[in-house]
């Protein structure tokens, strides 16, 4: 079955840089568009950063655009997250998705397969 596992979250201070991991298995993971979502205490999950099979095509959030990367290694099964001058309001869990049914990826109904995620708190 899909599972997805997220790991690098933490604590970090304003200014810092965190890199999210996530680990797919049990599917084919180059046929599959990524996403990576978050979700703040009290608040709805939010689109961050999505990327397509072939990583040809990004989308970013305007909130983390210039300061976020995503990228996927097909041979390791691996979606990236860089995140770099992380502010207080970036803290909450970070979720990885994917999905190879051609909907729209920068939404959260984009996607049928969610990993467990991974807190990440920036806090000084």
């Amino acid at each position: 079955q899909v599972q997805l596992v997220e790991s690098g979250g933490g604590l970090v201070q304003p200014g810092g840089s965190l890199r999210l991991s996530c680990a797919a298995s049990g599917f084919t993971f180059s046929n599959y568009a990524m996403g990576w979502f978050r979700q703040a205490p009290g608040k709805e999950r939010e689109f961050v950063a999505a990327i397509s099979r072939t990583g040809l095509t990004i989308y970013y959030a305007d909130s983390v655009k210039g300061r976020f990367t995503i990228s996927r290694d097909n041979a390791k099964n691996t979606v990236y997250l860089q995140m770099r001058s992380l502010k207080p309001e970036d803290t909450a869990v970070y979720y990885c998705a994917a999905d190879n049914s051609g909907r729209d990826y920068r939404k959260v109904g984009g996607y049928n397969n969610w990993g467990q995620g991974t807190q990440v708190t920036v806090s000084s």
